[in-house]
């Protein structure tokens, strides 16, 4: 018994056969996403024919009796003769609806800046000819809840009361319905709304022409809402207007009266055939969106000069808008006259000031012949609106020379054919533009005048300065730049300003990628000047004044025009300007309004200075102190930076984008060779550092815990970036890959640490390595704090110094160009930032928990492997020596483009890049001689001992 039970004591124990199934990760994702996707599929096909049901439903109860329904026929839905065009929209008005927008925020003077648009997107073919079933979206806006603003970008207090059914200013319905070619009418029923609100159910009713012309523009209509009259999201109905655009449009005006319709005499010179352009008439003017100054004549004193009649006053310009073009020569527009809280985002398309125009283009006066019509009888509803009183007429011409008198591409008239004592009677009114589309499209020509006394005053300037350096090209786009003007009191106000020609060469409109056309003159240019002959140039100088900016003479929107001498061997521009004379009386004809006693001096700087303005300059007034035009001098500079530092600025963010990549798979790296020593060495884990494992996991945990949804959603911040370096998405590309590598990074920390701390548990030395560990927690945490306080404490006193400096406050360094004036004014140091820089620091001296570590146990166990301590260290003191090399090389390079050493993320200085690198070397030097001669050798030799316990030898009674 006994053998036998010591047999099988000793007998190897079968392991029972039991299979477990397991799942791998891999198909266990894969698994839970396909269950992901068929819920989400049910449920949204479930949701779709829930709509589907309710909405056929609501159209039977509420649309029937307009346009029957009828089933459609799936073997011809695409098939159909009727267009997208035919029935939708871009241009409508509304009224009513006040329930649906925050109407308390109204004024008087944005009273009516409403807009709709009706976009279809599916029309088919039903079982019922002549009808057709339509998708469509119907946008409705009130610009006027966008426009009011007083405030001056003051901080604006709200009070915060309970959640209102009221929706902002854009409301978006998604419909469905019918359209009946015979009766001309649409019926269409959905919902939708604003936002995450709950959607409004409404119900939409269009009357559309039963032909297409002039007198026949326009859709009426109504939006009606499903709810009951006690319901909150019950609105009143509201009514509608669009611009029917049909394409079986007729002509009805356009090219009948030319001979005798359109002015002459008053040319001034010679017109461009548009009729003869590559381009053509319809390209050019046919879409054409413009907005455009209007001259009043001197008789406007003695009649009515406003075309929209009545009391309301002067309007200081108009805006055109193309809708249609034909035969490469007629042509209908829309004429708006808004008030002056239109800001040109959409054409303002309303009853009260809207004009619908048609015209032919004349080839032999090379013109543009035009009736306008009015929308009348929509007073008091818009549904008996229409078009009539077609007493306006228009003409438009586009001249062949500019010069600094005329800096105008379009000029017209537009006048009255009525009788002086008929109302609705306006004298004869000019308008002028400077359109950017057709500078560049058109061969325009540019007259220079003479002015010798202009030439020997640059000459005297000039006197030597920057010879020998090399300044920008008179054709290259760094002649454009925008600016930052100051007047004598330091306030600032934002501008640009752009060449025009350079010599006959249009330059207005070329990018930096765009190659001065190889013309004749062109040629003779480039062969005829030389660096010591200056050349004549024209430019465009346009400034907006703010809150902070008050000028006696400047009104808050000044353009100037100047032309004059460029000289490149010194980088000197010397011109004359013209700027338009702000007056309250405007009877006063256009000559009348120009101050030409001007005189512009910019200075630019070389193409490799190191200063973050590239140009200086001043706009100075040649007239006496005491003359009523006079204006103090006013300052301007630009931050905008040369081609050639853009260029360099992409091949080194391109090699930081490197240096970004493999610095982030090195980390990867160090930290697995860590991994694979401690592998080797199991008996060192307990000797690590917790605290320091801490700190750097954090160190990875922190930025992609703030910076998460990098990984899924593109960073908004990046558009203004991407702009400037025209790098598209690679950045994305790149943020992304470098989260990744993060994340991995944190994982082997991760499991570094859970190997750290499980070796502890149950080891010999435990309460030593517990009561080390506490002791460098209990000296190192209030380190961490008191620099944070100070950081803290610091970024408060440099806030409130620059809010005392507010006014004269420049900012460090600029971006490419600047949006608004509030940030180039006023730019706070932000306490997030700070503290990210400060969170940067710590890391650069991640051994310090180590080093406490060993010196609190007087550990001189081998716990780091070299790679990883040495590689982590260089890794993060190489950014502070590449920004040395970047800023004693660079030219002028932004923070915005710092992707390698990002100054948001660490102490970057002359100091710091000294400091922190010595002390990262510093630190690990320490930790290569604790492993080698003890934790304690940096201490006086009376430190470094413990007091021990000598073993002695046992004696045994035997023994005594």
């Amino acid at each position: 018994m006994e053998s036998n039970s010591s047999s099988s004591s000793s007998a190897p124990l079968h392991k029972s056969r039991v299979r477990v199934h397991t799942i791998s990760p891999t198909r266990s994702l894969l698994l839970f996403f396909f269950l992901f996707f068929c819920i989400n599929f049910t449920t949204t096909a479930s949701n779709s024919i829930t709509q589907s049901s309710d909405s056929e439903t609501l159209y039977s109860k509420h649309c029937n009796d307009v346009v029957p329904k009828s089933d459609t026929d799936p073997t011809r839905w695409f098939v159909t003769n009727l267009s997208i065009q035919d029935i939708g929209f871009r241009n409508g008005y509304f009224t009513g609806g006040d329930q649906l927008f925050k109407q308390n925020l109204k004024t008087s003077e944005v009273d009516d800046l409403k807009a709709l648009s009706f976009v279809p997107s599916d029309v088919g073919k039903t079982l019922t000819e002549g009808v057709f079933k339509v998708r469509a979206t119907l946008h409705l806006r009130d610009y006027s809840i966008f426009h009011n603003s007083t405030r001056r970008n003051l901080r604006l207090v709200y009070f915060k009361g309970p959640r209102s059914h009221f929706r902002k200013g854009l409301l978006n319905f998604r419909l469905d319905g019918y359209y009946s070619e015979s009766s001309k009418k649409l019926c269409m029923v959905g919902n939708g709304g604003s936002g995450n609100l709950r959607p409004l159910s409404v119900v939409l009713k269009l009357n559309y022409p039963r032909s297409s012309s002039i007198y026949d523009s326009l859709i009426t209509g109504t939006l009606e809402s499903l709810s009951d009259k006690h319901d909150r999201d019950y609105f009143e109905p509201l009514l509608m207007l669009g611009l029917y655009q049909s394409s079986s449009y007729e002509y009805k005006l356009a090219g009948k009266d030319s001979e005798n319709g359109c002015l002459r005499g008053d040319d001034r010179g010679e017109n461009l055939d548009v009729g003869k352009s590559k381009r053509g008439l319809c390209m050019l003017l046919g879409k054409l969106h413009e907005s455009f100054e209007l001259e009043y004549g001197s008789d406007c004193g003695s009649v009515n000069c406003n075309p929209l009649g009545g009391n309301a006053g002067y309007v200081s310009s108009f805006v055109y808008y193309g809708t249609r073009c034909a035969d490469g020569r007629k042509m209908q527009m829309l004429l708006g006259f808004p008030n002056s809280s239109y800001y040109g985002i959409k054409f303002p398309f309303d009853p009260h000031t809207t004009f619908i125009t048609e015209g032919a283009w004349d080839e032999k006066e090379n013109r543009l012949c035009a009736v306008a019509c009015r929308i009348l009888n929509f007073t008091e509803s818009l549904t008996y609106a229409f078009v009539g009183d077609c007493s306006t007429k228009f003409s438009l011409r586009l001249p062949t020379k500019l010069s600094l008198w005329n800096r105008s591409t379009v000029v017209g008239e537009m006048w009255s054919i009525k009788e002086v004592n008929d109302s609705g009677y306006f004298a004869k009114i000019g308008f002028h533009t400077l359109s950017g589309w057709l500078m560049k499209l058109l061969d325009f020509k540019y007259e220079y005048s003479e002015n010798d006394d202009m030439r020997k005053t640059c000459a005297e300037k000039k006197a030597g300065r920057g010879k020998g350096k090399i300044y920008p090209d008179e054709f290259s786009v760094d002649m454009k730049f925008g600016m930052t003007v100051r007047n004598s009191k330091g306030q600032q106000a934002s501008g640009y300003s752009s060449p025009l020609f350079v010599e006959d060469e249009r330059v207005y409109g070329r990018r930096f990628w765009d190659k001065l056309p190889q013309t004749e003159s062109s040629m003779q240019l480039n062969q005829s000047h030389t660096h010591s002959s200056p050349m004549n140039v024209s430019y465009k100088l346009f400034f907006i004044s703010d809150f902070g900016f008050r000028h006696d003479v400047f009104p808050s929107k000044a353009e100037l025009s100047a032309e004059g001498i460029y000289d490149r061997d010194y980088g000197n521009l010397c011109m004359i300007g013209c700027r338009h004379v702000p007056v309250k009386n405007k009877t006063l004809i256009k000559q009348d309004m120009l101050d030409c006693a001007i005189k512009i001096i910019v200075q630019f700087s070389p193409l490799d200075t190191k200063d973050g303005q590239n140009v200086k300059g001043t706009i100075e007034s040649t007239r006496g102190k005491l003359d009523p035009l006079y204006f103090e001098p006013i300052e301007f500079s630009s931050n905008s930076i040369y081609t050639s530092q853009a260029a360099a600025s992409i091949s080194r963010i391109d090699f930081e984008i490197s240096m970004v990549l493999i610095s982030n798979t090195l980390a990867c790296v160090f930290v697995g060779l860590q991994l694979l020593f401690v592998k080797k060495h199991p008996d060192v884990l307990p000797f690590v550092s917790i605290v320091m494992l801490i700190v750097l996991s954090l160190g990875y945990m922190i930025p992609l815990l703030v910076n998460f949804e990098a990984l899924f959603v593109p960073n908004k911040h990046h558009s203004q970036q991407d702009t400037f370096l025209g790098t598209g998405g690679w950045l994305q590309v790149n943020e992304v890959v470098v989260r990744v590598l993060m994340m991995v990074s944190l994982l082997l920390q991760l499991r570094l640490l859970q190997l750290t701390w499980s070796s502890r548990q149950g080891h010999g030395n435990q309460k030593s390595l517990r009561d080390s560990e506490r002791k460098v927690l209990y000296a190192t945490l209030p380190l961490y704090i008191a620099g944070a306080l100070i950081v803290w404490f610091v970024n408060l006193r440099k806030n409130a110094y620059q809010r005392s400096h507010r006014p004269f406050q420049r900012p460090h360094r600029m971006a490419y160009r600047v949006s608004t004036l509030h940030h180039l004014a006023y730019q706070q140091h932000s306490l997030r930032e700070d503290l990210s820089s400060y969170a940067g620091l710590v890391l650069d001296g991640f051994l310090l928990p180590q080093i406490l570590f060993n010196l609190f146990l007087n550990s001189g166990e081998k716990t780091l492997a070299c790679a990883f301590y040495l590689g982590t260290t260089v890794i993060r003191l190489l950014p502070h020596a590449y920004d040395l090399y970047r800023a004693q090389t660079g030219t002028w390079f932004l923070d915005l483009s710092y992707i390698y050493a990002n100054h948001k993320i660490d102490f970057y200085s002359t100091a710091w890049n000294i400091i922190i690198p010595c002390g990262g070397l510093l630190f690990a030097a320490i930790i290569f001689l604790q492993q080698r001669f003890g934790g304690r050798f940096i201490l006086p030799k009376r430190f470094r001992q413990t007091s021990v316990y000598e073993k002695v030898p046992v004696i045994s009674n035997e023994e005594l």
